[in-house]
């Protein structure tokens, strides 16, 4: 009688998507995210570039928050939170803190340096192009849509809360402080009469496709190293 065969035993599964952009707040794929964002960005600069009645709408609106009674000293802290000098720090913390956590692990803290870095080099050109005036107050010049400022916040902290969320169990909370976080930024800009609303939905539909991308990264990465995003556990586990 001749020896029985043996079969090569079936691997344990794994939940590893291979395909597909992922969800910011939980890591999983997600093709809306990045399709709402084109479409939200791409009609809210026909909307600009016409001379529309939403464009009208929203200086109308603009004005409305700018005129409006909120405490411009709070406010300004709010638009503050978009600088360089504030932003920069704040995701370089977070990058740092990560590195000496989970060295020698670097590659998702450096796509999130590089796409703060991407910020200005996808904002700058949008700006030349469309060459939409400030509201009242400002230079008179163009070059107000989209808001570098909103973009810098909401990559900055975004991306910061996307690495920390990897290394804690409130990761949706962190999610939901860095979205106050930038809701807030974009008030005080409006309110600070510095932008039109829609210079910072626009900024903010160009920071969601930036942080997809990242969020794709940093899932890859965690999946390779076997850490659950939420729990530090096997992600194999999760």
């Amino acid at each position: 009688m001749a020896p029985p065969v043996s079969r090569p035993r079936p691997g344990p599964p794994t939940n590893r998507p291979n395909q597909g952009t992922r969800d910011l707040a939980t890591g999983r794929p997600n093709f809306h995210l990045p399709f709402l964002c084109v479409i939200a960005f791409a009609l809210s600069t026909w909307q600009v570039v016409t001379d529309s009645p939403l464009r009208r709408l929203d200086e109308r609106v603009g004005n409305a928050i700018r005129t409006g009674g909120f405490p411009h000293g709070i406010a300004e802290v709010f638009a503050d939170l978009g600088n360089i000098a504030v932003a920069v720090p704040a995701l370089g913390a977070a990058l740092a803190w990560i590195t000496l956590k989970t060295r020698p692990a670097w590659v998702p803290q450096l796509a999130a340096a590089l796409a703060l870095a991407a910020v200005p080099a996808l904002v700058a050109p949008i700006k030349a192009l469309i060459d939409r005036p400030g509201p009242p107050g400002m230079d008179g010049s163009g070059g107000f849509y989209p808001s570098g400022h909103a973009a810098t916040a909401i990559v900055a902290y975004g991306a910061a809360a996307l690495l920390l969320r990897t290394h804690t169990r409130f990761g949706r909370q962190l999610i939901a402080v860095c979205a106050l976080v930038v809701a807030a930024n974009g008030f005080g800009l409006v309110r600070q009469g510095y932008h039109w609303p829609l210079d910072v939905l626009a900024s903010w539909c160009l920071g969601g496709l930036i942080l997809t991308a990242l969020a794709f990264v940093v899932r890859e990465r965690t999946e390779d190293n076997g850490t659950d995003l939420q729990t530090g556990g096997s992600a194999r586990n999760a």
